[in-house]
């Protein structure tokens, strides 16, 4: 199975418990053509780089999934059909992208590995 990315623009006018239904709802999707789910990340609501559909918020959502081409085109297109999505970007992760993702997760690159640097030294002083 190849391992992919997507970063899913939602319409900042859904409710929280309308967000977790949608978002839970492509997860499935996902699940049901024999894909796994790696990793969730929820943004939250953003503001954005120029005005998507009259919108200048968006909320965000990051899944790194594995699973077949078909997958990630079965999730397109209800990507595409779905009002409530502004914007959804997929790239497939590579072994480094992985490699990286794995390693941002654990906390030794990214701002977590900065805020321990900076326990680790204040502590020392």
């Amino acid at each position: 199975m190849t391992q992919y990315e997507t970063v899913v623009i939602f319409t900042p006018i859904l409710s929280d418990e309308e967000f977790k239904r949608t978002a839970d709802a492509y997860k499935d999707i996902i699940k049901a053509n024999g894909g796994e789910i790696v990793h969730e990340e929820q943004w939250g609501l953003r503001q954005l780089a120029y005005a998507i559909k009259k919108k200048t918020t968006g909320i965000y959502l990051v899944l790194e999934y594995k699973g077949e081409n078909n997958t990630v085109a079965k999730l397109e297109l209800q990507f595409t059909r779905d009002e409530n999505i502004l914007r959804f970007m997929t790239i497939k992760l590579d072994k480094f992208s992985t490699d990286y993702n794995e390693r941002k997760r654990r906390g030794e690159i990214g701002r977590k590995a900065e805020k321990k640097t900076k326990a680790v030294t204040e502590s020392n002083e």
